[in-house]
């Protein structure tokens, strides 16, 4: 069975919020069920199936009109079903982060992997060059000497070579050299080995800023600057050559979800810097938790975040296609109502969920709730500080906003998937498999 492919899947015991007789099921005969999420225990986690394509649609059209190439980040979700979506949709491969989601895009036969950081790791750097033997493409990451020095030791000399991206940091930020002095350093280094070859240059400007406030989108500016000017340096320099006599792109990559229209702006005039007898060069976006949006940190800061910022980008906006929900498990003071979600079932580190509405159980009228609030969350619950007066019983369903698509997919195995989170009671579509 292909990893993309979960229909003929056995649901197996005890998964979060599937039907208890499902267990012997597989994913296709509960589908034929025709559950909703009435069929379905609390706490949830949901995706909302048009929701996701549209985001896919609208981040492709995006990157179309900016001539951007997406190779977007895997581990938001580590799932090749959503993976095979986004390469279905034009994107140029998927990006990983470490050997373990290396080797589930090897099993998932992803074309083209970009491992978005230093491989040290020596049986991760065998199954990079092992993959690159097989046909599949690999594009690491070196951000010193001494990386350099590593990949050499441990790569087989009869190998093919491993391509390898310079990453540039700045002060402050996470990896990556300090400097472009240290970058060319590195550079020469690789050019210089034969068991490695120079794709071009990486970055991650997101760790230099939090927000759209002048100082941020200056510092991210600011970087995105030094990113291009060392890429052509490297083409003026001639390092860049191998590639062009090879026929092979070179790759000039930053972006998550965050600042990408100023990655599109920064990256735009570069190819008009190239002397001309450059390689071809992919500027490249590595968004990843556009598929599914938030109702947080990055309906806070996308650039696509609602109509009047997406028209600013030349873009259309992003929707929110994940939602929790979860019940009220107690009322021990009359301002108070614990929800049987927590820690373990939905994400809490960039900002608490929202309470967006409240219904009897699914299927019943839906109604807001006005002046409730998420104040904390404990491992299975979290705490809805309410109105005294609040109209809210034992046994109601909340639906909740979440915030940061990267730390929701990682505490479910199965998720399901509905065809409208608006709905009183919303239809399964499918299910989604994570590889954690």
């Amino acid at each position: 069975m292909r990893m993309d492919d979960v229909d003929q899947l056995i649901i197996g015991p005890a998964q979060k919020g599937l039907p208890a007789d499902s267990a012997e099921l597989s994913v296709r005969a509960l589908l034929d069920r025709g559950p909703h999420l009435s069929d379905l225990t609390t706490p949830l986690l949901t995706l909302d199936g048009p929701g996701m394509d549209a985001n896919v649609a609208v981040l492709g059209r995006y990157c179309a009109a900016h001539g951007l190439a997406l190779a977007p980040h895997g581990k938001t979700t580590m799932a090749p079903q959503l993976w095979r979506l986004q390469l279905e949709a034009g994107a140029w491969g998927i990006t990983v982060a470490n050997p373990a989601q290396l080797a589930v895009a090897q099993l998932a036969q992803v074309p083209r992997v970009q491992l978005a950081n230093t491989l040290a790791d020596p049986h991760g750097i065998a199954l990079a060059q092992s993959m690159t033997a097989d046909g599949q493409e690999v594009v690491s990451w070196v951000d010193s000497p001494a990386a350099v020095r590593r990949l050499q030791e441990h790569l087989d000399p009869t190998g093919p070579q491993l391509d390898v991206l310079v990453e540039l940091g700045a002060p402050g930020g996470r990896t990556g050299a300090r400097s472009a002095a240290i970058a060319l350093e590195i550079a020469h280094a690789v050019q210089a080995s034969a068991v490695l070859r120079l794709r071009g240059v990486a970055g991650y400007e997101g760790a230099l800023a939090h927000d759209r406030s002048d100082a941020g989108l200056a510092a991210v500016t600011a970087y995105l600057t030094t990113m291009t000017e060392l890429y052509v340096r490297l083409a003026e320099d001639g390092l860049l050559d191998p590639l062009a006599r090879a026929g092979v792109d070179g790759i000039l990559t930053a972006g998550g979800s965050a600042y990408f229209d100023l990655v599109a702006e920064a990256f735009a005039d570069v190819p008009a810097r190239l002397p001309g007898d450059a390689p071809q060069t992919l500027l490249m976006l590595r968004s990843g938790a556009y598929i599914v949006h938030d109702d947080g940190f990055y309906r806070g800061i996308s650039p696509l975040r609602d109509e009047e910022s997406a028209a600013a980008a030349g873009g259309q906006r992003l929707r929110s296609a994940m939602h929790g929900w979860a019940r009220v498990l107690s009322r021990p003071e009359p301002g108070l109502a614990l929800l049987d979600a927590g820690k373990r079932d939905l994400p809490f580190d960039e900002g608490l969920p929202e309470a967006q509405r409240v219904q009897r159980g699914f299927g019943a009228p839906v109604r807001e709730l006005p002046g409730a609030r998420v104040t904390a969350m404990n491992d299975q619950h979290t705490f809805l500080e309410v109105p005294a007066d609040a109209d809210l019983e034992i046994g109601d369903v909340v639906r909740l906003g979440l915030s940061h698509p990267c730390t929701a997919f990682d505490k479910w195995r199965l998720i399901p998937v509905i065809d409208d989170a608006d709905a009183a009671d919303p239809a399964l579509t499918g299910l989604v498999r994570t590889w954690f």
